[in-house]
């Protein structure tokens, strides 16, 4: 099911880089970083949240600082129409971080974790002993090169002088 697209303007993108850089801060203190009514901030998050472009208010954690440094790729090859019982079957596995159905040569492409090789090996091994797995091929990873993020993506849909708020002001570079 298709879902239309957010709206955001350069307004909505300041909160949410306000939210992004200062996580901690309640309205009050977004509304003066953004130098907006808190009034005006509450409403734009909310109507963020309504439209599931801000999903979770979990904390984002590093799972290699809590002891799970040793991290890979999975691409994993199932069996026809398998797709609904290995998502139940990979849910099944703490290691298993976030998976995907892909196109290409693979079905479903997993993030795995564990605190050691050994510990990534019997993770891998748990996903070969699920019955819809018919294959899979792992990729270590060494290292982080690009974190994960969002705004430098979102900004790229924000039109120039769109927020609505008479009080915003974003400061330009001359």
């Amino acid at each position: 099911m298709s879902r239309i697209p957010a709206k955001l303007d350069e307004l909505d993108l300041a909160i949410l880089t306000a939210m992004h850089d200062y996580q901690r801060a309640g309205i009050l203190e977004l509304s003066r970083r953004t130098r907006v009514a808190r009034a005006t901030v509450q409403s734009r998050i909310t109507r963020m949240e309504e439209a599931g472009v801000i999903s979770s208010y979990d904390p984002q954690i590093d799972v290699g600082a809590a002891g799970f440094d040793v991290q890979a790729f999975v691409t994993l090859e199932i069996a026809q129409g398998a797709l609904d019982a290995v998502a139940a079957e990979l849910e099944a596995i703490p290691g298993v971080l976030e998976a995907y159905a892909t196109t290409g040569s693979g079905d479903v492409l997993c993030r795995i974790a564990a605190d050691s090789h050994a510990g990534l090996q019997a993770v891998l091994l748990s996903i070969d002993r699920t019955h819809s797995v018919v294959r899979s091929h792992s990729v270590v990873v060494l290292s982080t090169v690009v974190p994960h993020r969002t705004l430098p993506l979102l900004r790229t849909r924000t039109a120039a002088g769109t927020a609505k708020a008479p009080a915003y002001r974003v400061a330009r570079e001359h």
